[in-house]
């Protein structure tokens, strides 16, 4: 089965890299699908959502984005016109004047989260007991120390300022409710999902799927991208 004339992008959020993508990144390639995962700098909103447009800019033709956590507040700023699909994994989808951190904090946090502290630099690093902890319980032991090494630090400015009209109400989306999600509460996934009109799925997941159940996020983004491409089916 191949996927007509699509691209995917993929951003990360906070305290990953695109590397994060690795096991999804194959099978969407398998389905016909070109795919691109962004690098963003986690340096402000401002400069992830330049670095994707930039991202954008070098693949051709329509394209499904999907954000994880913090980057569903990227992947809502930008305005490519090629851009016909929003897929959101276990992400923040503020509204129009909201900030990151007001969604993020809506619910209470699990009693296993981490307190966001920002170091002197005004950068907001995850402790290492975290990745087992909250971030990825359900990852390996091996997966969670790579996670952990090589986490980039977000900064404490990119989830304080409040985001512009965001795209998902201009275009359709889908949302990947992690109903185990240990950082962002599954009521506050399910909250956003339902003010965003999105096609829901809900899987009983961690944090970051898109190690832990590739299969789970292929699925979603692939029914994304059919569902937006140029014939509407497969061949």
């Amino acid at each position: 089965m191949s996927l007509n004339s699509m691209s995917v992008v993929l951003a990360h959020g906070a305290w990953t890299d695109g590397s994060s993508w690795s096991k999804v990144i194959g099978p969407l390639r398998d389905a016909g699908a070109n795919v691109v995962a962004a690098q963003l700098p986690l340096t402000s909103l401002a400069e992830d959502v330049a670095t994707l447009e930039r991202t954008l800019d070098r693949v051709e033709g329509q394209v499904a984005l999907v954000g994880h956590a913090y980057a569903g507040a990227v992947i809502a700023e930008t305005r490519n016109p090629k851009v016909q699909a929003l897929v959101y994994v276990a992400a923040l989808a503020p509204d129009e004047g909201e900030t990151v951190a007001a969604v993020f904090g809506r619910a209470e946090p699990h009693p296993k989260a981490p307190v966001l502290d920002p170091d002197p630099d005004g950068l907001i690093w995850l402790p290492q007991e975290t990745f087992a902890a909250a971030f990825a319980q359900r990852a390996t032991t091996e997966e969670q120390a790579v996670l952990a090494a090589v986490q980039r630090p977000i900064a404490l400015s990119n989830i304080t300022v409040e985001v512009q009209r965001p795209q998902w109400k201009d275009r359709p989306s889908w949302f990947l409710v992690a109903e185990e999600d240990r950082m962002i509460a599954p009521e506050t996934q399910r909250f956003m999902a339902e003010r965003m009109s999105a096609r829901q799925v809900s899987k009983p997941v961690d944090h970051t799927p898109m190690v832990t159940a590739p299969n789970v996020v292929v699925d979603i983004i692939l029914d994304a991208a059919r569902s937006v491409s140029p014939t509407g089916e497969t061949e």
